[in-house]
């Protein structure tokens, strides 16, 4: 497995990194798709994460050489806290995660993340409920309205950054936001942050056009996520009438790395041969093969409207309403 500098943060990763979701028979992801409500509690372990099937596909990342995992929900925390203490790596690895209730649209202009006290108590739950002594990379995903509620935003959740580097908490910090190019801009020129953590893929490709580009040039690791567009990618596929997926999985994997700023990739998937697949896939670069198989997904009607769509987001046109609006009874205000 390739290994890469990761912008100001001293260390190198793996060009593919982990994600964290488990998945459900249907292939949605567990936890968000099985009660919401619960997913966002902290504290709350669903059954079953960290099972049989995925020690297989941790057993699967250390035979490539992948040290690089990204966790969310209390539910992939903990099994992958308990994952490493059961089989531990061959080599270090590094964790990236985001506190719990304080990010997007699940706490009201993100305030909970400007509370340094706050912070520092979401991070020592973190630490305590994964088993660790430091949380190499702490996510942190504003939304606008954070911003547009109080202009020292920014500035406060920096100086948050900088006092648990200080205590030794965190290593470094990942700027992240559903909010659009924006708010990705003020974040990376805000020189609080280490990386940015951030959509991208073929169909959701204007971050590649000016956002990279920035980050790179001011000294950020990227971390792309999204290559498959949340499993859409595969549904396009269908309307396609594409009778084998594989060699799609394979282009758009490659096609992550067409973009020579983009320094890792988070994978996820609940069975360890696609991963193998996935890996074997960048052995190879990308070619014209690949470039008319993702032709034939861009002439669906399914990927028009995706690209369209995530076109219009990424320049702020569209608010995430699924993240801004989220009802009374999920608040924690």
């Amino acid at each position: 497995m390739e290994m890469i500098a990761l912008g100001k943060a001293d260390i190198k990763v793996s060009r593919l990194a982990m994600g964290g979701h488990e998945y459900l028979a249907d292939g949605r992801s567990r936890g968000f798709n099985e009660n919401r409500q619960l997913s966002l509690t902290p504290g709350h372990i669903f059954e079953g994460f960290g099972g049989e099937r995925r020690r297989e596909v941790i057993k699967t990342v250390y035979d490539l050489g992948i040290n690089f995992f990204d966790v969310t929900q209390d539910s992939e925390k903990e099994a992958l806290g308990r994952n490493l203490r059961d089989n531990p790596p061959p080599y270090p690895v590094f964790i990236q995660t985001r506190p719990e209730r304080m990010s997007y649209g699940y706490d009201k202009f993100n305030v909970r993340m400007a509370d340094l006290g706050l912070l520092r108590e979401e991070v020592q739950r973190i630490l305590k409920l994964m088993h660790i002594e430091r949380l190499d990379f702490l996510n942190i995903p504003p939304l606008k309205w954070a911003f547009d509620n109080d202009p020292e935003y920014l500035d406060k959740v920096g100086a948050n950054i900088a006092a648990l580097k200080k205590e030794g908490l965190i290593g470094y910090a990942a700027a992240d936001t559903f909010s659009g190019a924006e708010i990705y801009r003020k974040m990376i020129e805000s020189d609080h942050f280490d990386v940015i953590y951030i959509n991208f893929n073929f169909g959701d490709h204007t971050p590649g056009e000016g956002i990279i580009p920035l980050a790179k040039k001011k000294g950020l690791g990227v971390i792309a996520r999204e290559a498959f567009m949340k499993g859409d990618l595969f549904k396009m596929a269908k309307e396609a009438e594409m009778a084998e997926t594989g060699p799609l999985a394979a282009a758009a994997i490659r096609w992550m790395f067409t973009c020579s700023d983009v320094d890792t990739v988070f994978y996820g998937t609940g069975k360890a041969n696609h991963l193998l697949a996935v890996a074997k896939a960048l052995e190879v670069p990308f070619g014209h093969a690949d470039a008319a198989v993702l032709d034939s997904i861009r002439k669906t009607e399914m990927f028009k409207k995706y690209e369209s769509r995530r076109t219009e987001e990424f320049a702020g046109r569209i608010e995430r309403m699924d993240l801004l609006f989220v009802p009374d009874h999920l608040r924690t205000y």
